[in-house]
């Protein structure tokens, strides 16, 4: 059973989030920039991008290439910029569809991959280390139509938080996309917590092992997955109020 008290405290810790908005023009950008220099950076490392940080604002801000490391790498972390960007204009929607998912992966990618970018795989994929099968490339279309039918059914149901992880785990479950699906994952679920009104949560590289295990035990129980993703929120919540001089 999901434990309902870091929900309480995710929830305390938004009504003081909540208390401190609307922020002004300079302070929302400065913070949106914070926002998408650190999740490209952590997202791609999750992944097995080289770039650090530091290396990612350098790409990023100043158009620098960093000796020695891929061009993939660079290359990804100007995908994901993009993807970002594309993900705050739907935030101020009520909900995203099928298409935007597609925009998200087609940004992110077609500078890597422009054949296969924003389209469903036409093969079968695997994933080392798990021990669990992905669906037949012939059945994704209809279970991305069934996801995004659950999406709008558990709204009413589930904590936008407990959502948000659900929408993750179930994506990455499907595997529409012949790469990049962990990242289209989390760029998701974070735009289904800034729909919600909440803030971009980051997952650390430091996490991985945690992130890796919770969510392949995700497949028999979810608990443990939602219960990190969770952690992860409220970690970034406290983070948004240290960056605003309030904690």
């Amino acid at each position: 059973m999901t434990n309902k008290t870091i929900f309480d405290q995710i929830d305390i810790l938004q009504k003081e989030i909540n208390t401190h908005r609307p922020l002004d023009e300079h302070t929302l950008k400065q913070l949106r920039e914070y926002y998408r220099i650190g999740l490209t950076y952590t997202s791609n490392a999750l992944e097995g991008n080289s770039l650090t940080e530091t290396e990612t604002k350098i790409v990023l801000e100043d158009g620098i290439t960093i000796g020695g490391k891929r061009i993939t790498d660079h290359l990804e972390a100007i995908g994901h910029s993009d993807a970002i960007n594309f993900l705050y204009k739907c935030a101020n929607n009520k909900s995203f569809s099928e298409e935007d998912i597609k925009n998200l992966h087609k940004l992110f990618y077609y500078r890597i991959d422009d054949k296969h970018a924003g389209t469903y795989r036409e093969t079968k994929v695997f994933i080392t280390g798990s021990k669990y099968s992905f669906p037949n490339f012939g059945e994704i279309a209809l279970l991305m139509q069934k996801l995004m039918n659950d999406i709008n059914q558990l709204k009413t149901k589930k904590h936008p938080v407990e959502l948000a992880a659900i929408i993750h785990k179930e994506f990455v479950f499907i595997q529409p996309f012949i790469d990049g699906n962990g990242r289209v994952a989390r760029l998701i679920m974070n735009l289904a917590l800034l729909q919600a009104g909440y803030n971009i949560a980051i997952i650390p590289p430091i996490m991985r092992p945690e992130y890796i295990r919770s969510l392949e035990k995700a497949h028999v129980d979810d608990t443990d997955f939602i219960n990190f993703i969770a952690q992860m929120v409220k970690e970034t919540q406290k983070d948004y109020l240290r960056l605003l001089n309030i904690v």
